[in-house]
């Protein structure tokens, strides 16, 4: 049986995240300690004691994630517990990509560090919205959005029936709307700074090409599977630019799950904070199930099972 890994994107932190694994294991309280180093603040602290209203801010939310991705990484593989397979939601890419051996930690929470403060600066730049539209299918839905004015895309597949749509305020309040009138069975907008994944994350770009092109990619120890095309890569040339239209282009995510199921019998580890993606598997292929990991005594239930 494969075991295939997954990291989790914005919206699964929390504060007191990774205390667990950094009480509880030196190796990922090590971890904790380079983050503040080579980011020159005290993440540590932040996301110990917050305020949660900082932790929320895309550009600390996103070295959050990663680092605690990492330490759970960390004590999974001392363990003997390493991926035939990995997959990152967002940010989790940059996540997965680390932990397989792609990406250094310090240039991965670099980038991620990076990344954030570029799309906190494109959101201000270009107000943007994002919502969750449940229970409409895709076609359906482009079918919606084809007749909003603006700028809205759909930017995350997450499963069937869940799709996360994104850009210019007004369109997606009107999006919204049509939705709604569409058929689906629920519209939520999202507590989020920006149009994540849609044109308006154009300004990004450059600013993120350049510090992908300053990083050392590496051949990762498993494929990974990105979000742009739902397909393994392996070639460590292939992921800057991976990373790069990421930003603009949609999360496939339920096509990525599909692409792991096919792979023959699997198991999945939520490797970090919270049980997102746990809960989109459920939607997606219940023949798989997905264990998350973010504390030490997880780690050593899951090497028992």
């Amino acid at each position: 049986m494969k075991t295939l890994f997954l990291f989790p994107g914005q919206g699964s932190q929390y504060l007191g995240m990774g205390k667990a694994l950094a009480d509880n294991h030196p190796g990922a309280a090590k971890l904790l300690q380079e983050a503040d180093e080579v980011l020159g603040f005290s993440l540590s602290g932040l996301m110990a004691n917050g305020p949660e209203e900082d932790l929320k801010a895309t550009q600390n939310t996103q070295p959050a994630l990663f680092v605690v991705s990492q330490m759970a990484a960390l004590a999974l593989q001392e363990e003997g517990i390493v991926p035939d397979l990995a997959a990152g939601h967002s940010l989790g890419e940059y996540s997965a990509l680390a932990a397989c051996g792609a990406l250094s930690f310090a240039d991965g929470l670099r980038l991620v560090r990076l990344r954030g403060n570029l799309m906190a600066e494109a959101g201000v730049r270009r107000p943007g919205a994002m919502a969750a539209v449940l229970g409409l299918d895709a076609g359906p839905l482009d079918q919606v959005l084809a007749g909003v004015a603006g700028c809205v895309v759909s930017a995350n597949y997450n499963s069937p029936g869940q799709i996360v749509i994104s850009g210019e305020v007004a369109s997606v309040e009107a999006a919204m709307e049509a939705c709604s009138a569409a058929g689906a069975k629920k519209v939520v907008r999202l507590p989020v700074s920006g149009a994540f994944h849609s044109p308006l994350m154009e300004y990004a770009l450059e600013g993120l090409r350049e510090g992908l092109a300053q990083a050392t990619f590496r051949a990762p120890v498993c494929p990974v599977i990105a979000n742009v095309d739902a397909t393994e890569h392996a070639d460590p040339s292939e992921f800057p630019e991976l990373l790069a239209r990421q930003l603009v282009s949609p999360v496939r995510w339920e096509d990525s799950m599909k692409k792991a199921a096919s792979q023959g019998p699997i198991r999945a580890v939520e490797v970090g904070a919270g049980k997102v993606l746990m809960g989109l598997m459920r939607q997606i292929d219940r023949s798989i199930s997905v264990t998350p990991v973010e504390t030490v005594d997880a780690v050593s239930q899951l090497k028992g099972a």
